[in-house]
């Protein structure tokens, strides 16, 4: 259904009418609008963002906590930056320090093996979960030498033992500490030795067999 030629709409009168009473209105804000909008990071799923958008998009992450470049690429994507702008902006804090896996592994390492007591093995699993390469990892992973992980699994141990039944039967010691070190990932043959020194120094050593990683 169309209109004649020449007949008025009266939506379309209203708008113009509108449009000219407020031009002077709106040009003013105009700018102010335009530099809101370049600040702002991009929608989710948006195509774009700057790389100046991104760079204190990541900032604003690692102000929270430190993060792999993986973990970065990650959050932006999902903030709607383009994969090419990311790069560019992960390259660009890379340049000056703010984006090193090498450094992260080591921080991370270091903080969950000293505060969390977690094993090599754990810490290998973490750090691929978070994109970072085995030889970002490896300089870190080393770090613990094997003194060191006995060291704190025998920690671990003696905190446990505190927690358990007092009359809990001594398979079931064994099984419980054993269990424990390998979920935070200490290898089979560390936490039956641990435990074993563990459990003879408080005269409850039991025949643990020869243990097989």
């Amino acid at each position: 259904m169309g209109t004649r030629p020449g007949a008025s709409d009266p939506q379309r009168v209203r708008s113009a009418g509108s449009r000219r009473r407020h031009r002077g209105a709106r040009s003013d804000s105009a700018p102010a609008d335009s530099e809101a909008g370049s600040a702002a990071p991009p929608a989710a799923g948006a195509e774009g963002g700057t790389v100046e958008q991104a760079k204190e998009a990541c900032l604003r992450l690692l102000a929270v906590r430190a993060r792999s470049r993986a973990e970065l690429a990650q959050r932006l994507a999902a903030k709607g930056y383009s994969a090419d702008v990311s790069e560019r902006a992960l390259d660009r804090l890379g340049e000056v320090g703010l984006v090193d896996d090498a450094a992260f592994a080591e921080q991370w390492v270091h903080s969950r093996h000293t505060f969390s007591g977690k094993g090599k093995q754990a810490l290998a699993q973490e750090l691929r979960r978070k994109g970072v390469a085995q030889s970002d990892a490896a300089a870190a992973l080393d770090a613990i030498t094997s003194d060191d992980e006995e060291v704190r699994a025998a920690e671990l141990v003696r905190r446990k033992l505190r927690s358990l039944p007092r009359d809990l039967d001594q398979d079931k010691t064994i099984r419980r500490l054993v269990g424990m070190l390998a979920r935070r990932g200490y290898g089979q043959s560390t936490a039956y030795r641990v435990v074993k020194a563990e459990l003879a120094a408080q005269g409850l050593e039991g025949d643990l067999g020869e243990p097989i990683d």
